[in-house]
């Protein structure tokens, strides 16, 4: 009995150490998933969709070979290992035939080795790629009443977010006020229930609500307490991108008191799909990432937003385009979905995109028109321009100025830096009282252990009139965004204006022999940033957003694609925000939030994509991609070609040229995306084509994860029939091929086509007339000229005799050999 135990004991301890090194791994063996059987397995009939056509979750096909799959993933792990050495976490089924599994590095070895094991990857970490602009974008005039005004704008749309959760609770996401919202048939999601309250995170406005934890809790990162066991939203992020695609119409922005206009998503009578993967401290996991699509497709979303991306290009696989969330997501297009991804936040600098493969439409960030400024006034008559939200100090009159550094209660506190003002049991309210409290920018602000929000509760508990955050210095990449404020503050941004205010307090202000301050005598006045000023220099790239040349593998070779896809607005952008979110200092607690990322422009792209899909059901997403981005513009409110934000040498910010590496083929025009006259139609027998083209990819490992083989390529990857032309390498002359299909009445098209010197371009034919529904072929030729080093930028316009225009951008480099 005793060695009965003692075995026992040592079987336990010794799985118990297994697991404790263990880590997450993505796994895929032969046989064909859900979306691409089409039978003979046992006897299973085939359950395979055909190209942009949706899963039927509910036929009893579906559902058996489901069954049969895991079953399957769950004899192959018994059959190689001693049960409770490793856990299962997700079997996936529906789109790749695999499942995600814990433990050691010596057991994946083994399964690497077994018989009917294609692929054996380690999971790898995501991250989320973190209102006026309905407006801005023209919906409520232009785009809403064609779908019978703003409240049907979207309806029976349903929209999957892959992101943080939602908090349910909040004014964007009510059924109160608006019409009852009916059954849409063809989803079948589940709603969890919150475990606190007992109650559905579902209201008919959010239609399923489900999360998928299983890879965080075995990697040991998720906290339930800050991060929530349910679909809840710990972070933010989640309700914020939810708002921005699919919020309610005209739900106002109140904070401190004020109200900051009227919030809206792009698709207000959208329905939210809420699909849990990442968390707030850490980000996310690929494993439960994958387990999220993979549901969001069962259940029959139409659009997936996903603010997320990989922290770097997978340096497992030899391709960018090859690995288990890229695929997953070729195969959810395959099933009719359209797929939104945030291009990424790595901007201003080349290659910094996170969304890469032609079958998501990578989403780049814009500033649009709004922009925040306020001003301090000096008696010394200078006027000191800063950012903040935030209300005037008393009109026509002056307070005295006093710093932090000071004003403190007692000179062994510098340990806490008492200039970011975050203690207030640090300053004497009795000097601070009724005057404007001076404090500095350090780099706790940039950190994010100091806030504004903070500084201001500081002041306002001590009395202050107001306060003034002066940057002394700045640090390259430093983003300042205006922070609401329910008390007079600003916050100066520019070095030397913060100087400026510093030489003016101290000449003003007398002290005795000790340092210490005898008199205060610096006066000013804080001016009033509530109101937005709106400039017609926009659209503009914003700074942060990820640019291009895209690339296919991890030696960072430049790709035969053009990436990001589309420009939509991404900074300083209102929507609705979780009073749990903690992510963002300085709206803890708050209702709302103004914060900026390529995470708020792709929901944009996702609530227009819902938009035009709403108009034109059977569309693919490869149609609906082609819509948005051949109607998109390269020029701003006044006319003149976008300009993108850059670093200057001496890392301030200036305005560049814009070019298609920043922008994609434009800034998104949602009205002239419901009638684009011709599309650029691909689906997923052209993706594998581009796949097996595309030079250095293993035609087994594409096989590996397609389950077909490259039976079909087309000649050059540049052929692949996007909305636009990108040749890498191009040598002597190549000769691209673009199918055109006319999605409105006939039509004839003259075609042009313009390239900066180094290359010379050539359409064929100049000109074609289109039947409704009928297709047509064109081709570029694209020779060198001189070799520069670097891409030449250029366009092919289409200009229909019924007023419709078609533009696509092209770049090339050019090489003697």
């Amino acid at each position: 009995m005793m060695a009965t135990e003692f075995l026992y004991i040592f079987i336990v301890l010794f799985a118990l150490l297994i697991i404790g090194k263990a880590e997450i791994y993505l796994v895929t063996v032969e046989g064909e998933p859900i979306i691409s059987y089409k039978g003979g397995d046992n006897g299973f009939e085939a359950t395979a969709v055909e190209s942009d056509e949706k899963i039927d979750s509910t036929s009893e096909l579906v559902t058996s070979y489901a069954l049969h799959l895991e079953k399957k993933h769950d004899m192959l792990l018994e059959m190689l290992f001693e049960h409770g050495t490793y856990k299962k976490l997700y079997s996936y089924k529906h789109l790749i035939n695999g499942f995600a599994v814990h433990m050691s590095p010596e057991q994946a070895e083994t399964l690497q080795r077994a018989p009917g094991v294609k692929s054996v990857e380690r999971d790898w970490k995501v991250r989320k790629l973190t209102t006026h602009t309905p407006q801005f974008l023209g919906l409520p005039t232009g785009v809403w009443p064609t779908g019978g005004g703003f409240d049907r704008a979207g309806e029976d749309i349903v929209i999957g977010f892959v992101d943080s959760g939602i908090y349910p609770h909040h004014p964007s996401f009510a059924t109160h006020n608006t019409e009852p919202y009916g059954p849409v048939p063809k989803y079948r999601g589940k709603c969890e229930v919150d475990p606190d309250t007992k109650r559905s995170f579902c209201n008919g406005k959010i239609i399923g609500a489900q999360h998928f934890a299983e890879g965080a809790k075995a990697a040991k990162a998720f906290n339930p307490t800050i991060d929530f066991d349910s679909p809840m939203d710990g972070d933010g992020h989640g309700s914020h991108t939810a708002a921005i695609a699919a919020g309610n119409n005209g739900i106002p922005v109140k904070m401190h008191g004020h109200e900051f206009g009227k919030a809206s998503g792009m698709a207000p009578r959208a329905r939210i799909a809420v699909y849990k993967a990442l968390y707030r401290l850490f980000g996310g996991f690929v494993s439960d990432v994958v387990a999220a699509i993979d549901q969001a497709v069962h259940d029959g979303v139409d659009i997936l937003s996903l603010s997320v991306g990989p922290n770097s290009p997978p340096a497992t696989t030899k391709t960018t385009y090859l690995n288990p969330f890229d695929v997953t997501l070729l195969a959810a297009v395959k099933a009719g979905i359209f797929v939104a991804q945030a291009a990424g936040n790595g901007g201003p600098f080349p290659k910094t995109l996170v969304s890469y493969s032609p079958w998501i439409t990578s989403v780049a960030a814009a500033i649009d028109d709004r922009r925040y400024k306020n001003h301090l006034t000096l008696a010394n008559g200078k006027i000191l321009a800063g950012i903040g939200l935030s209300p005037a100090t008393h009109a026509n009159q002056t307070f005295t100025l006093v710093a932090a550094n000071d004003v403190l209660l007692d000179s062994s506190v510098v340990k806490y830096s008492p200039t970011d003002c975050q203690r207030s049991e640090l300053l004497n309210k009795n000097l601070v009282e009724g005057n404007i409290l001076l404090c500095g920018y350090s780099f706790n602000f940039v950190v994010g252990t100091a806030s504004v929000k903070k500084v201001s509760e500081t002041a306002k508990s001590l009395g202050a009139a107001g306060f003034v955050l002066a940057v002394e210095s700045v640090s390259p990449g430093t983003k300042f965004d205006p922070v609401p404020v329910g008390i007079p503050g600003i916050l100066i941004t520019d070095v030397t204006k913060s100087m400026d205010l510093i030489d003016y307090y101290n000449i003003s202000t007398s002290r005795d022999w000790t340092g210490r301050v005898k008199s205060f005598k610096a006066t000013g006045s804080i001016g009033d940033g509530l109101m937005p000023i709106l400039h017609k220099s926009a659209p503009q790239v914003a700074l942060f957003s990820a640019r291009g040349p895209n690339i296919k593998d991890f030696s960072f070779l430049d790709a035969d694609l053009l990436k990001p896809d589309i420009l939509a607005p991404g900074a300083l952008i209102w929507a609705a925000w979780s009073p749990n979110g903690t992510d963002e200092a300085n709206y803890v607690g708050e209702g709302f939030a103004m914060i900026s990322g390529t995470s708020m422009a792709a929901p944009h792209i996702a609530g227009i994509a819902a938009l035009v899909k709403q108009k034109h059901p059977h569309w693919s997403p490869a149609a609906i991609k082609s819509a948005l981005m051949t109607t998109s513009t390269t020029l701003d409110r006044a006319g003149r070609p976008l300009k993108a934000q850059q670093y200057s040498q001496t890392e301030a910010m200036k305005l560049v040229a814009a070019t298609p590496f920043d922008y994609g083929s434009g800034h998104v025009s949602p009205r002239a995306a419901l009638d684009p006259g011709l599309i650029f139609d691909a689906g997923y027998e052209d993706y594998l084509g581009f796949l097996c083209t595309t030079p250095g990819i293993d035609k087994n490992e594409i096989k590996n994860y397609t389950n077909l083989p490259c039976n079909y390529t087309l000649s050059h990857p540049s052929n692949l029939n996007t909305p636009s032309i990108a040749v890498a390498h191009l040598v002597k002359t190549l000769i691209v091929t673009r199918t055109v299909t006319n999605v409105a009445q006939e039509e004839t098209y003259v075609i042009t086509a313009r390239m900066q010197p180094a290359i010379a371009i050539d359409v064929n034919p100049p000109a074609m007339t289109i039947k409704p529904g009928a297709s047509r072929k064109f081709t570029v030729t694209l020779s060198v000229r001189t070799v520069t080093g670097s891409y030449s930028f250029g366009e092919i316009y289409m200009k229909g005799s019924r007023g419709h225009k078609v533009r696509i951008p092209v770049v090339s480099q050019g090489y003697w050999r």
